[in-house]
């Protein structure tokens, strides 16, 4: 990428940020976005040290029977009695828990279903 390249890039980035944020403050929107960085790296770490965990468990993402969930929480629905020493063991190797309806596919969905009219069904899921 060439330099001018970049700085195009630069200015088309903040120029979407500044539409996103609105009358908000720079300030506020920045420790917004921050926190959905976090919460993205969170969980994409997660994940991977799940499906490594998990091996060939780990069910395939977009199966059919998924219903647009995602893989892990296929698992967890299919494997109830699993979860608490799969969560002891996660806890040893990625050093948190992450909860599926807490995972950052999870959250980006329940905004996608909401546009789309089925925000309710969702937001049951994330509330449970």
């Amino acid at each position: 990428m060439t330099k001018n390249n970049k700085i195009q890039l630069g200015k088309t980035l903040w120029d979407i940020a500044d539409q996103l944020r609105g009358a908000m403050n720079a300030d506020d929107f920045r420790d917004y976005m921050l926190a959905f960085l976090f919460l993205r790296y969170l969980s994409d770490n997660y994940e991977q040290a799940a499906k490594k965990e998990l091996g060939r468990e780990y069910p395939e993402p977009n199966a059919i029977g998924n219903g647009g969930r995602s893989s892990l929480s296929v698992w967890y629905e299919q494997n109830s009695g699993d979860v608490s020493a799969f969560e002891k063991q996660m806890r040893l190797k990625a050093h948190y828990i992450i909860r599926p309806a807490h995972l950052w596919a999870s959250v980006a969905g329940a905004e996608e279903a909401r546009d789309s009219g089925g925000g309710r069904a969702f937001a049951h899921q994330l509330t449970a």
